[in-house]
């Protein structure tokens, strides 16, 4: 982690393209739509070459985890929240189902697994 590990998307800012699971699509029901739609936004995330993608809102997370299921990107998605937890030290050993292998055995202090 850190700033150096860091690889903003092109086109980025408000040139940005949407992950398509916004405005209520993601609970629409057009989901064949939704992915197509997300396809772009799939091949950006690619294109960084980066090993994850850091979310900030839950509709991003959850349509661009499963783009990268559905086309086979292989990077987890994960909120910046779990980072940000991560980072802290205080990430619940209930929180790391999106993390990567690489990050799932970090060991950090839980005042839960503390008692």
């Amino acid at each position: 982690m850190g700033e150096e590990n860091f690889i903003d998307m092109q086109p980025n800012r408000s040139n940005n393209y949407c992950c398509g699971g916004g405005g209520g699509f993601l609970q629409s029901g057009f989901k064949e739509e939704r992915l197509k739609y997300g396809e772009l936004k799939d091949q950006q995330i690619k294109a960084t070459g980066a090993d994850y993608c850091i979310a900030g809102c839950h509709n991003c997370h959850a349509q661009i985890h499963e783009l990268s299921e559905h086309f086979g990107g292989g990077y987890p998605v994960v909120h910046l929240w779990t980072l940000i937890c991560l980072s802290l030290g205080i990430l619940g050993p209930n929180e790391r189902e999106y993390l990567g292998d690489d990050l799932k055995d970090v060991l950090v202090f839980h005042p839960e697994t503390a008692m």
